[in-house]
């Protein structure tokens, strides 16, 4: 299963290439670099400074050990089972049962978890969650995020550029419907089709962190009951502060869960998640 989902991203950040490459085709090659520089520094600035920035807008501080000496038992426990150096543990103020982690590599690793996780999971749970997240961290997804994020974003803003020019009469010559007709393909069909594939990117290291962590841990069923009891209380108690740029960090979306729409969603459905996790064998 790891190496069908590494299979599976692979062709994922292929194919988004290929629209990357197909967009270059059709636009000037200085609005294309333009648009490649401007989205790239940015991009791999987040990359540097992401765990900041992600822990500013959560309002979360450094956990002391003597106040939360159960997540550093469970956080020092996984670090070892991982082979990870001990990363920073941060707490979030919100009774919102959530957790992530960020850092450009082990050695930079930041995990935060909510006070909510820690009330309504027990020790196994936890640990179960943490593992998911040290995942995270050993797939080396923060890079791969911000890869794919680059590509799409890149494709989106040029894709804007291709909305404007639409507007203010990009298709006034004698080629005025084979121009409106790549116009439509630049603005909307392949910003849309390269967010499609970064969520599927993103769901796909769902299902790899998922498998990394149960196997760290031994055990999937902890997980499965972890993710369902987050999901439960998300449902009634969703994060009232952030924003939804960054809810993939999260090992569940944090701001609300929708059982449709499935192509649109950071994380997979929490049913096919506790499905696989619950099949797993140890």
């Amino acid at each position: 299963m790891t190496m069908k989902n590494q299979i599976k991203t692979a062709i994922l950040l292929a194919v988004l290439t290929a629209i990357f490459l197909f967009i270059g085709s059709f636009f000037g090659k200085a609005g294309f670099y333009f648009a490649l520089i401007f989205v790239g520094l940015m991009n791999f600035g987040s990359y540097w400074f992401s765990h900041k920035i992600v822990l500013w807008m959560y309002r979360a501080k450094e956990a002391k050990q003597s106040e939360y000496p159960k997540l550093y038992k469970v956080v020092k426990e996984v670090a070892r089972l991982s082979n990870i150096p001990m990363p920073k543990v941060y707490i979030i103020p919100t009774n919102s049962p959530n957790a992530f982690a960020t850092g450009r590599n082990p050695k930079n690793a930041v995990v935060a978890a909510t006070e909510g996780i820690l009330q309504i999971l027990n020790e196994d749970e936890l640990k179960a969650v943490i593992a998911h997240e040290f995942g995270h961290i050993q797939n080396r997804d923060i890079l791969i995020s911000t890869i794919a994020g680059t590509i799409a974003g890149v494709i989106s803003y040029i894709g804007a550029m291709a909305r404007w020019s639409a507007i203010f009469g990009g298709g006034r010559d004698d080629n005025k419907g084979n121009n409106l007709i790549s116009l439509l393909i630049l603005g909307i069909i392949t910003p849309l089709a390269a967010t499609l594939i970064q969520l599927a990117i993103s769901r796909s290291r769902e299902y790899l962190a998922d498998e990394t962590g149960a196997k760290t841990v031994h055990d999937g069923k902890a997980l499965a009951d972890a993710l369902e009891k987050i999901e439960k209380n998300i449902n009634v108690n969703p994060l009232r502060f952030g924003n939804t740029a960054t809810a993939h960090l999260f090992i569940t979306n944090p701001f609300r869960n929708i059982g449709f729409l499935s192509f649109f969603m950071t994380h997979p459905l929490t049913a096919e998640r506790t499905k696989r996790l619950r099949a797993m064998k140890f």
